[in-house]
């Protein structure tokens, strides 16, 4: 159909632009949105237009890098118009572009009131999660300094960028060899640190001596090792960048502690996997986490986590969560750069593999979830043991899970084994806010909802769900 002349745009730079952050080929990009080779060539040439046909699949194919880079309105209307309507939580999702299209032209205000509700909705959802985190906190007006913490995270989208650019230019300066020997030979070079073995009958995995000895426990894996050593050199190259930042993002004397901590663990991962090397490492064996750790010499934990920082603009990471699972269910460390939300007082969803992961260690489990706003998510899951150093110390135990959004399936080695058009195991991120009226594993009934008690009948739990309209 003909596309109106104002939404005929020549910004094809902005093409260019996602389809470089993405690593893709104008094959590979041309052949998602279903035009020629050539024909896309043109329009990152400026020499052809944006037109509605092309604009829609943008959206529909790089929903968040597209939309994050068009600043235009009429755009971005047409954008969350079409979100709105292929929200899969809706039945008869509206899949034709001529009616959307329609729609936006004939009757402008309702496709801004539809854009406007589905994203009430969606603040709604987020709003609904936040109570659900001030019950688990039993009521807390003020949150605990590592609540604070964690918080500061999630709000920088799991990404410092100060921090990441200045390690990823020291790790370009460090000599050939095993990393090990490099970072030490920094320590000793530069700082006038020297690396030696824990005293023995110390409890700590690493202390440092300002006189310049670096402690370190022999006992622990080489990549613990690695870690703890890039971890005093983060400190001493970055310490000022720490504190400042630090100081930017808590009030309290013990939350600048614990964030001055984190940020120094993040400052570690980025100097053992420099942002651009692990990102096209990451994007060759398509998020294979033992490939990875092999060639970086990172724990498989390390890892998984550097792969949920991938958060730099121009440069993104397909967008993956990682959490971190104690053997009594609680998430101990989350982020996720998806939809997926975690409830963050309290365990995830009895129902979500990474429960079965913690008591069955060292093997990598996958599944295919959904959650209630029917999004489906390919997860991976591997329980974990860190040892200790004495048989009078119980060995730490806990699993972590790394996942991403189905549409990124291709990008994501563990999705092979799965069939992506079988059924889901359906899953949520607390009972709380979890609608499902069905599941047999529900703890809990959710705050939005009344209960019905049969004393004549009984289900798999002792009550029926009536969710209050």
């Amino acid at each position: 159909m003909p596309v109106p002349q104002s939404r005929r745009s020549f910004d094809g730079y902005r093409v260019r632009a996602v389809r470089k952050q993405l690593g893709l080929s104008q094959a590979e990009m041309a052949k998602s949105l279903a035009i020629s080779v050539s024909y896309l060539s043109q329009i990152e040439s400026g020499d052809r237009p944006i037109t509605g046909n092309v604009l829609a699949a943008l959206a529909t194919h790089y929903p968040h890098d597209w939309s994050a880079i068009d600043p235009s309105e009429t755009e971005t209307l047409l954008s969350d118009v079409i979100d709105a309507c292929s929200d899969p939580s809706v039945a008869d999702v509206v899949s034709d572009l001529s009616d959307i299209e329609r729609v936006i032209r004939q009757h402008p205000l309702i496709a801004r009131r539809l854009a406007a509700l589905y994203a009430t909705q969606r603040a709604n959802l987020a709003q609904l999660r936040a109570l659900d985190d001030q019950v688990g906190a039993e009521g807390s007006a003020r949150r605990l300094p590592w609540e604070e913490v964690r918080d500061w995270f999630h709000a920088q989208q799991n990404y410092i960028d100060e921090i990441d650019r200045a390690a990823e230019r020291i790790a370009a300066e460090f000599a050939d060899g095993p990393a090990l020997r490099r970072i030490e030979a920094r320590l000793r070079d530069r700082f006038g640190v020297r690396v030696a073995p824990i005293a023995k009958g110390d409890s700590a995995i690493r202390a440092f001596d300002p006189a310049g000895v670096l402690h370190i426990d022999p006992s622990q894996p080489a990549e613990s090792t690695l870690f703890s050593v890039a971890y005093q050199l983060a400190r001493l190259e970055f310490g000022e960048l720490i504190e400042t930042i630090a100081a930017r993002g808590s009030q309290s004397s013990v939350g600048r502690q614990l964030l001055g901590a984190g940020i120094t663990n993040y400052a570690a991962g980025a100097l053992l996997m420099p942002y651009l090397a692990f990102r096209q490492a990451a994007r060759e064996c398509r998020h294979d986490v033992d490939q990875l750790r092999l060639q970086f010499g990172t724990s498989f934990e390390q890892t998984c986590h550097r792969l949920s920082t991938l958060q730099r603009p121009g440069a993104l990471g397909i967008p993956v969560f990682f959490c971190r699972v104690d053997m009594a269910g609680n998430i101990t460390k989350r982020h996720s750069a998806t939809r997926l939300e975690f409830a963050r007082f309290g365990g995830a969803c009895p129902l979500w593999v990474v429960h079965e992961a913690v008591a069955i260690p060292d093997r990598i489990l996958v599944q295919l979830a959904e959650t209630p706003d029917s999004v489906r998510y390919v997860s991976m899951a591997k329980g974990l043991v860190k040892p200790s150093n004495s048989y009078t110390r119980a060995p730490r135990r806990y699993a972590v899970a790394l996942g991403c959004e189905e549409r990124y399936a291709p990008a994501f080695v563990y999705a092979d084994g799965l069939r992506t058009d079988s059924s889901a195991t359906p899953i949520g991120s607390s009972c709380r806010v979890c609608p499902r009226a069905d599941c047999d594993q529900r703890a809990f009934p959710p705050a939005a909802s009344d209960l019905h008690i049969d004393p004549d009948r009984r289900g798999r739990i002792p009550y029926e769900l009536r969710t209050t309209p």
